[in-house]
């Protein structure tokens, strides 16, 4: 059986589009559209079209001969059948209205049997003692509770919905540090093979060297020995020659010929070179920077997995206004002209410093500051506390909430309880800066040679943000999350 939402469905399909009614002696056009008769002909009179014209398609708007009506048989009967379809459903609707015991309509429901009555069924004597309300009446209160179900069930679908959100993030989150560590391993073993296959090349080449050197030792060795074993040949053959003469013959310059036996000295070659061996002995040391590199790589490995690559911009409401900050807020130059800055609570109004975006609140992080400094200048790096003070004198020391270090010109100094003098083998001119936020440690390095240059313990309580300071006229520095991409222009 057809249901009524199918069927009116179907009586839709065979509306006139100028009634918006059920077609009635339906009639089809030269474009293939259906009207009622009656209302194509009305249609026709109110139009009234010129009659070099032919009218057009109330619907498609395509021109159509007024005098080439076709009636439609076969719509028609389609149209009677979904009629006759309508009236069926009307009734089987009606009959689920009715009590299937007693044919009478129902009025009533039953609270404590939960059963919908009729005015018989009211009145039986099971029901008599029952709470029987109408069917709207008894409805209400069904509704209040599916209602308040609703809107339970909304939001703890919203809550869900929420947490999915969010855990999709981390997910994405997690997948992207996964990606970057993956690309950080290969890049660092693609540098590592490149240094490697550079090493074995220096190595083989001085191997190499030295094997030529041997064996061109050996053959001048074989060229002196030989020459020697041939004039002592020569030397023995004469004197046994001369031993088996007649005593006249024999004693015929027999001085000369021995004092030339007796002066006769062998120059005995030196099997190995001293410098040779020397350069053997000495060879191993030729693996040390092949070993220090190794070093280096598993610490810097180590150091990459283990902390993530803060992709930091300067904050432009905190920056002093001699500071000239980039637009891609990566870059800070210093300027003795003042800009025209806008005061506000976050900026730094004596200390030219400034601060970048965001903040830590846990985790293991690192970024690489390129330093630049004109001379008599300073660069100041590390991190502060969330509250470090804005206006007037700024106190750069740990109780102050400030971790950081200072380069300037020819040296690097500690900002700690009392700025500390540090010794190291090169001036950095990349700094890696490095937080542990629950250990508590912000580590200095140079980024370029893994040189440590110092290490702060703190306590972190409240959010810290990577914080700079620069001072001399030309002094600027660069950022970047990735060690040597930092560059500057």
């Amino acid at each position: 059986m057809a249901s009524a939402a199918s069927v009116t469905s179907l009586a839709d399909e065979v509306n006139c589009p100028v009634c918006q009614g059920t077609l009635r002696e339906p009639v089809t056009i030269d474009c293939g559209h259906n009207f009622c008769r009656v209302c194509l002909t009305r249609y026709l009179e109110i139009t009234s079209p010129d009659p070099e014209e032919p009218p057009t398609c109330p619907l498609c708007k395509e021109p159509f001969r007024p005098g080439n009506f076709r009636p439609n048989w076969q719509l028609a009967n389609v149209v009677e059948n979904i009629e006759r379809l309508k009236l069926v459903s009307q009734m089987d609707l009606d009959e689920e209205d009715v009590c299937p015991e007693h044919g009478e309509k129902v009025y009533f429901f039953c609270e404590d049997d939960e059963m919908q009555l009729c005015v018989v069924c009211r009145e039986a004597w099971e029901h008599r003692a029952h709470t029987v309300r109408f069917l709207e009446d008894a409805a209400g209160p069904y509704r209040e509770q599916i209602q308040k179900c609703l809107e339970c069930l909304r939001k703890e679908r919203e809550e869900i919905q929420e947490i999915q959100s969010r855990e999709n993030r981390r997910i994405q989150v997690l997948l992207t540090q996964v990606a970057t560590k993956k690309q950080k391993v290969i890049s660092e073993f693609a540098h590592l093979s490149q240094f490697l296959e550079e090493q074995q090349n220096i190595l083989l080449d001085q191997l190499e060297k030295l094997d030529e050197d041997i064996l061109k030792h050996r053959d001048e060795f074989d060229v002196l020995v030989t020459g020697e074993i041939g004039r002592f040949n020569t030397l023995i053959e004469e004197l046994e020659e001369k031993k088996e003469r007649p005593a006249r013959e024999l004693l015929t310059d027999i001085r000369s010929t021995l004092i030339r036996c007796e002066t006769r000295r062998c120059r005995k070659p030196v099997a190995i070179s001293p410098e040779l061996g020397q350069r053997i002995r000495d060879f191993p040391q030729q693996a040390f920077p092949l070993q220090r590199e190794m070093k280096m790589f598993l610490e810097k490995l180590s150091f990459e997995l283990d902390y993530e690559p803060a992709h930091i911009s300067l904050d432009p409401r905190t920056s002093h206004p001699k500071l000239l900050l980039s637009e891609d807020y990566q870059q800070a130059r210093f300027s003795y002209k003042w800009q025209k800055s806008p005061d506000n609570p976050q900026r730094f109004d004596r200390a030219t410093c400034v601060l970048a975006h965001g903040g830590f609140t846990g985790g293991r992080h690192t970024w690489v500051v390129s330093v630049d400094l004109a001379h008599g200048g300073s660069c100041t790096l590390g991190v502060v506390s969330k509250d470090i003070r804005r206006k007037g004198e700024l106190r750069m020391r740990p109780e102050e909430g400030v971790w950081a270090v200072r380069l300037a010109w020819g040296f690097v100094s500690a900002l700690s309880s009392f700025p500390t003098r540090l010794t190291l083998e090169e001036q950095p001119q990349q700094v890696r800066v490095s937080i542990d936020y629950e250990v508590g440690w912000v580590t200095f390095a140079n980024a370029v040679t893994q040189e440590p240059i110092y290490t702060f313990t703190a306590s972190f309580t409240q959010k810290v943000f990577p914080f700079f300071g620069l001072w001399g006229r030309g002094s600027r520095f660069s950022l970047s999350s990735q060690e040597g991409a930092a560059t500057l222009s």
